[in-house]
């Protein structure tokens, strides 16, 4: 039965700006399902006011509107286009849900004669209504921890005195679990309870009895018109219930099920689906189950959409669960529908997993002075990173490595806690880096009994600790000349890195590389082929592992190598890792048009990224994806087994562009504007050096690397003084300081958090304007694609002012010394590829602050703005395929566009709020305006006064 014909043109709400809790996942399973819809010649429309990702890029539908996520902008893109029959909002999250329904009850739907695919406004509202929820769980009978809802605060009051503490509370109509809290005290639910009414939209909370140290479990489901249902994954927290699940660490395939628990499991999530409404595609529930021989199940919740488990599911499995729930919404059913992997299968079998997947969740408490880094069931993580092995302990080193929060690993790596009374309060306290302290909890003597009392994570994982450190212990007995081969092939079997087993046999990083070359311990690299090498696969989808050498008879031993290089040009792009503030989602856009460009100028395309909620990272983007850590010692093996013949560095943010330093000294060819240039705009103090041979204005500076270098620098510096670490994206470390006590505080805490680093320290230029340019050179001509001003005052990050595009208020004197300065500093840094430079503009001068020769966060939103493809250019010149002038820039735009920084305080309630030089926004919006005196520049221009000092 082919799809439903009557579809011809597809409404899709996107996400918005990406907050915590609702992320890049849904740009990815967004950007999914435009295209499955436009291989099925549907016409597709989509709102999302979000510039920053892949999904508004104008190449993903056939109409976009970078429009606020309101039903007045819903009925606007509706009348414009009568020809809409039906409406996608599974793929955006809660803000699409939400709208969707805020829609139905206007009636807008029905008036456009617009139908809902994809889901039911029924089974929303039965999921999110946890009062209904339960009633329908009692019906179906699926067991649920006791539990009753609350509409008052007296409500509240009467249950809690029912139940007992500890306690949930549970706002209903929310995501990330805002307004959730675990209330063990009596005296601090008045408060908790409060703020989770508060929140609901709805004014309502659902108070159950805590499930403490049960353990949790996800399943991803499809369904199709016919009733057939697969489950593609099933996901578990090595984390116990009491964390939401967007801040546990995960693995899949679940690892502590018995096999009868496990059937049950899966039969409750088809019924629980069933029962909440007759719709077509995708659903995610979570269930906990308890500890003991009886492994009784409970359910948690249901979502009848694209979760944020879905992106992680869709790339552990290489299954693309929105894809074919976008197919199955318009009416095709899974036995029609071929497995987009092995091209020969049907999309209705299940996924068999080979191999062991561990999502870790990235945290950013740093950006949040005073938050509270205690986990619980409101998330906190503003991104994630998975990692791929044979064996739980090979996925969980290569998750570690993939963090970037300078852990090598678990262990090993010289940064264990040894205090006892320190360790047991962080396996107390769930944080961020108890992934680690467990570890640390063992190298220490505490028993896993102790441990797994406290902590109540399930023995099996801590057991795979325990077998890591044991490890360990055996490998510090030898020398670099006496270890036995056998261990140090189970050492990297086991995901420990090269530079972990270094610091086991104190010696250098390098020398166990090439000890692992004599030994022939070579990486070899594995097909992710959702049938366990059952059938061919033919999408060429690594992860990297080690594995025992076969012996056949009158053969060389050999291990099996999935990962065949062809004999074509090849250009390898990295990626960006996780998400964090200072680095999220724009540089995956950049990445996507890197590979993109890369393809189109002939070459084979590499992609390296570990990061499962990006489109970079989607198994067709790229000829070949290695879903690996950016991370030295993987990225050297890629490089040596693909023999590209270069690597793209400067679209991948800070994280890709970091690695410059060491492909540079292994020889490797850099695409683009060289290390030398790279570093030259990085080391604060030698870019100050170039600006002053080329006569360009720069507040007057210093550099320090003691607190007794900048307190003399301070003498002749006046304050206020501004420091800045090198090396460092979104802000990181710095501060405005107005005296020397506030100066030797900031110095001694940079060195003790940065050791060995450079710091800048220039002359604040107090109440300036901001400005910040991005341009195009390819070391001759420069094109520059977009002046911005920023609203705030100099001072306040660019990545949290509002800046708009052209600016608004500067002049052509102004003006023509940005543009100067612009052309002259991309050409003295030789730059080839992009370049964004700031400025600081105070009384008709123009002051250089800092210059990147790479892709900027402000490029996608250029790019939206003026609807030119600048990254697809500037790939084409790194690349050497064509000068600036080869190309016909035509920017359109009426009016002014003004990005927006989204915040997500109310993760933080009592966090200082105040913006200043370190970035604090986790997204943006993009706005267009037609003139200056439109309401909304009102508004953002009345706050700049009280960002002024004078």
């Amino acid at each position: 039965m082919p799809r439903n014909s009557s579809i011809k043109s597809v409404l899709i709400i996107g996400s918005g700006p990406i907050v915590i809790g609702q992320a890049c996942e849904f740009d990815y399973s967004g950007s999914q399902s435009l295209r499955s819809l436009r291989e099925d010649g549907i016409e597709t429309i989509l709102i999302n006011s979000n510039p920053a990702t892949i999904m508004t890029d104008p190449s993903m539908a056939d109409h976009i509107y970078l429009l606020p996520l309101t039903t007045k902008s819903i009925i606007k893109i509706l009348k414009k286009h009568p020809q809409i029959d039906a409406v996608l909002p599974t793929m955006g999250g809660q803000t699409a849900l939400n709208l969707c329904i805020e829609a139905d009850e206007k009636g807008i739907w029905k008036d456009f004669g617009v139908k809902l695919i994809g889901v039911d406004i029924d089974a929303i509202n039965i999921t999110e209504d946890r009062e209904k929820f339960r009633s329908l769980m009692e019906k179906i009978g699926v067991g649920m921890a006791p539990q009753a809802t609350a509409n008052s605060y007296l409500q509240g009051k009467e249950i809690a005195q029912e139940f007992g503490f500890p306690l949930v509370i549970r706002a209903s109509y929310t995501l990330g679990g805002a307004g959730a809290s675990i209330v063990y005290r009596e005296e601090d639910f008045d408060e908790l309870l409060s703020h989770g009414l508060e929140i609901s939209p709805i004014h309502e909370v659902m108070i159950d009895k805590a499930m403490m140290g049960w353990k949790e479990y996800e399943l991803e489901l499809l369904r199709d018109k016919n009733d057939n249902v697969v489950i593609i994954c099933t996901i578990e927290n090595m984390d116990p219930m009491g964390i939401h699940t967007g801040d546990s660490i995960t693995v899949a395939p679940a690892m502590t099920l018995n096999d009868r628990t496990f059937q049950k499991v899966r039969d409750m999530a088809i019924l629980m689906m069933r029962s909440i409404g007759d719709f077509a595609g995708g659903c995610n529930v979570q269930f906990a189950v308890s500890p003991d021989e009886r492994e009784e199940i409970i359910a948690i919740e249901i979502n009848p959409r694209v979760s944020r488990s879905s992106a992680l599911a869709s790339k552990a499995t290489g299954y693309p669960i929105a894809k074919i729930a976008t197919k199955l919404a318009i009416g095709y059913t899974l036995d029609e529908l071929n497995n987009q992997i092995t091209k020969s299968t049907s999309a209705l079998f299940e996924p068999t997993l080979d191999y062991v997947i561990v999502k870790i969740p990235r945290w950013n408490f740093d950006k949040f002075e005073g938050s509270d880094r205690t986990l619980g069931l409101q998330m906190k993580s503003v991104g994630e990173v998975m990692g791929i092995g044979r064996s739980f302990q090979e996925a969980l080193h290569k998750a570690t490595q993939s963090l970037e929060i300078k852990r090598n690993g678990i262990g090993a790596d010289g940064k264990s806690y040894t205090n006892y009374e320190q360790i047991l309060d962080k396996l107390k306290n769930a944080s961020w880096d108890r992934v680690f302290v467990i570890y640390d909890a063992i190298q220490i003597g505490i028993p896993l009994s102790r441990i797994q009392e406290i902590t109540k994570i399930d023995m099996w994982f801590l057991r795979q600790y325990e077998e890591l450190f044991l490890l360990e212990k055996e490998i510090s007995k030898y020398t670099l000349e006496t270890l036995p081969r056998e261990l140090l092939l189970e050492a990297k079997q086991k995901g420990y890195g090269d530079r972990q087993i270094a610091h086991m046999l104190k010696c250098l990083e390098s020398q166990i590389y090439k000890k692992r070359e004599e030994m022939n311990i070579q990486r070899v690299y594995k097909l992710v082929d959702t049938c366990a090498a059952e059938f061919k696969a033919e999408t060429p989808y690594y992860y990297s592992t080690f594995e025992n050498e076969i012996q056949l008879q009158g053969q060389k031993p050999y291990s099996e190598n999935d990962s065949i290089v062809s004999e074509k040009k090849k250009i390898i792009v990295l990626g960006s890792g996780p998400n964090r503030i200072g680095q999220g989602i724009e540089f995956d856009y950049c990445c996507v048009h890197g590979v993109l460009a890369a393809a189109e100028c002939g070459y084979e395309t590499i992609m390296i990224n570990c990061n499962p909620e990006t489109v970079s990272t989607d198994f067709d983007v790229a000829d070949k994806l290695y879903f690996e850590p950016v991370f030295w010692e993987h990225i050297y093996d890629i490089i040596r087994h693909e023999k590209p013949e270069g690597v793209i560095v400067q679209l991948g943010g800070q994280t890709a562009l970091k690695l410059a330093e060491k492909l540079d000294r292994y020889g490797i060819n850099i695409i683009g504007t060289t290390y030398k240039s790279l570093d030259l705009a990085e080391d604060r103090g030698s870019f100050s050096t170039l600006l002053k041979e080329n006569n360009i204005p720069y507040p007057e500076f210093g550099t320090a690397e003691t607190t007794e270098e900048a307190l003399a620098l301070a003498d002749q510096l006046d304050f206020p003084l501004l420091i800045r670490p090198s090396y460092v994206l979104g802000g990181q470390g710095m501060k405005i300081v107005i005296n020397k006590k506030e100066l030797e505080e900031h110095v001694v805490d940079l060195l003790r958090k940065i050791p060995n680093n450079k710091l800048l320290l220039d002359h604040y230029l107090d109440g300036a304007i901001e400005a910040e340019a991005d341009a195009i050179c390819d070391g001759e001509n420069v094109y520059i694609i977009g002046i911005m001003e920023h609203i705030e005052p100099c001072g306040i990050h660019s990545g949290d002012s509002n800046a708009t595009l052209p600016p608004f208020n500067i002049g052509e004197f102004v003006m023509q010394q940005i543009k100067d300065h612009t052309i002259k500093i991309a050409k003295s840094l030789n730059t080839v590829g992009l370049i964004n430079v700031q400025f600081a503009i105070k009384d008709d001068i123009v002051y250089i602050i800092e210059a990147n020769p790479r892709a900027s966060r402000t490029v996608p939103f250029i790019a939206k703005a003026y609807g030119e493809p600048y990254v697809n250019y500037a790939t084409k010149v790194m690349l050497g395929h064509n000068k600036v002038t080869d190309f016909d820039f035509n920017p359109k735009l009426e009016g002014f566009a003004i990005k927006q920084p989204v915040f997500s305080f109310n993760k933080f309630p009592n966090v200082n709020k105040q913006l200043g030089p370190e970035m604090k926004s986790t997204g943006e919006s993009i706005l267009f305006i037609d003139s200056l005196k439109d309401d909304a520049f009102y508004d953002l221009y009345a706050r700049r006064k009280m960002y002024l000092s004078k």
